[in-house]
């Protein structure tokens, strides 16, 4: 069930009002409206801090331009619910990228980076030229997804845009440093993606045993170093 202007009286009339939908009768999703950019992402981080303490709210998931919220029961009146999370998302401030720096070590090219060739022939640059660019770089962790650890990173220069392979690498290794349309990542674990490999990284993306296991968090900003280049 998707929560409209249309279907539901509760809903204002401002064009950037973020769309409601129901996920069964225990979730909810948030999705912000227009083009993606860090100050809508601000914002649906600072709606994930505040709902996260709503009562009978048992957490608030942070995705790409989007917050799930997943009940504890199912909530007595959505309308409301959805009127409240409406007018808290139009007074909010946007919450700044203004988490820990991680530098990551990275072997570009060589037998994990075996996408570099094809993005070299996409984007017209040598490959040390990729690779000056992307370590050059630095990027916002949006969202936490797709497998846990691996951050969604925002700010990859578009001379290095290459999108997602319409085959899938069955096998790509855990640590594979990526590139995905206009965002860039580190592969959690090994697994069939969609994404082009341009090098590998040693650093754990979510590790179990840490006070922390996931090395990435929403706000955290990520520079990529050279370690070596293998052509």
């Amino acid at each position: 069930m998707s929560i409209n202007h249309r279907a539901s009286p509760f809903v204002g009339a401002l064009e950037k009002d973020p769309k409601i939908s129901l996920i069964g009768t225990l979730a909810m999703l948030v999705e912000a409206s227009g083009e993606f950019d860090l100050v809508q992402q601000g914002r649906i981080w600072a709606l994930a801090d505040a709902l996260s303490s709503w009562p009978n709210v048992q957490e608030a998931v942070v995705g790409v331009t989007n917050v799930m919220l997943a009940f504890e029961q199912p909530p007595d009146d959505i309308d409301t619910l959805a009127a409240d999370i409406i007018e808290l998302w139009h007074r909010l401030v946007p919450r700044n990228a203004d988490g820990k720096l991680i530098e990551i070590p990275v072997v570009y090219g060589g037998e994990f980076g075996f996408d570099l060739p094809a993005l070299t022939v996409r984007s017209g640059l040598s490959a040390r030229e990729v690779i000056r660019i992307h370590s050059e770089g630095e990027y916002t962790v949006c969202a936490i997804a797709s497998s846990p650890g691996f951050g969604y990173l925002h700010g990859l220069d578009p001379r290095i845009f290459m999108p997602r392979k319409s085959v899938p690498s069955l096998n790509m290794r855990a640590g594979s440093v990526t590139i995905g349309g206009m965002q860039t990542g580190v592969a959690a674990l090994t697994s069939p993606n969609g994404w082009n490999a341009i090098g590998w990284a040693s650093v754990a993306m979510f590790d179990p045993g840490r006070e922390q296991p996931s090395l990435m968090a929403p706000g955290d900003r990520v520079r990529f170093r050279i370690d070596r280049i293998e052509l």
